[in-house]
């Protein structure tokens, strides 16, 4: 029996949304316990695709927090004004995702340019919303799914390969370190309590 996540989603299900390639299932060992599948990757150097997997396993907001550190880290300590701003829009939907402030997150993204890491933070933000209609229609339109972890393994992936790229593979494992955390944090690799159970 596959292992169940504490969003409560399988493995199997996972790779799947997350479009994992063959060489990444193929490390996926008897029972699919999660944690261990990550680190097989990572072991076999398949970084972008733990990243993958985690995005689509965590929940949306942790994995925007995720990709948000990922970010800062990527664009230093003192970024460009237009960096910043998306960097700090980001943070304030984390801390309160409202639909001002999912909206003000991809307006500041688009500002800072949705091909940097904290573009993608914030886009991965707006799609985490209730609904991606312009402010004020009649009926809301919600995201596509899974959009906003592609968004969020984008951001992550993007910011290990920045400048200069001979680090890459260090910054890989830092930020795949940082994922896990969350993931320790958030009590992703255990299964939801049985119905009718505290």
């Amino acid at each position: 029996m596959a292992a169940i996540l504490g969003t409560g989603r399988t493995v199997p299900d996972v790779c799947r949304t997350a479009e994992l390639p063959d060489e990444a299932l193929a490390l996926l060992g008897d029972g699919n316990q999660p944690r261990a599948f990550v680190e097989a990757l990572a072991a076999a150097g398949q970084h972008a695709e733990a990243i993958r997997f985690l995005a689509h396993a965590l929940d949306p907001r942790p994995a925007v927090w995720w990709a948000w550190v990922c970010a800062r880290r990527a664009h230093g300590e003192t970024p460009p004004d237009p960096i910043q701003a998306s960097l700090e829009a980001t943070k304030a939907w984390i801390a309160n995702p409202s639909d001002a402030n999912c909206r003000a997150a991809m307006a500041k993204a688009e500002a800072a340019d949705l091909g940097t890491p904290a573009g993608c933070a914030g886009l991965a933000a707006f799609f985490c919303g209730d609904s991606i209609a312009p402010k004020g229609s009649a009926e809301p339109v919600p995201p596509p799914a899974h959009v906003a972890a592609r968004a969020i393994a984008g951001c992550v992936i993007l910011a290990a390969v920045g400048d200069p790229p001979e680090n890459a593979p260090e910054r890989f494992r830092e930020y795949l370190t940082q994922g896990l955390e969350v993931a320790d944090k958030t009590s992703l690799w255990t299964p939801p309590a049985p119905s009718g159970k505290r």
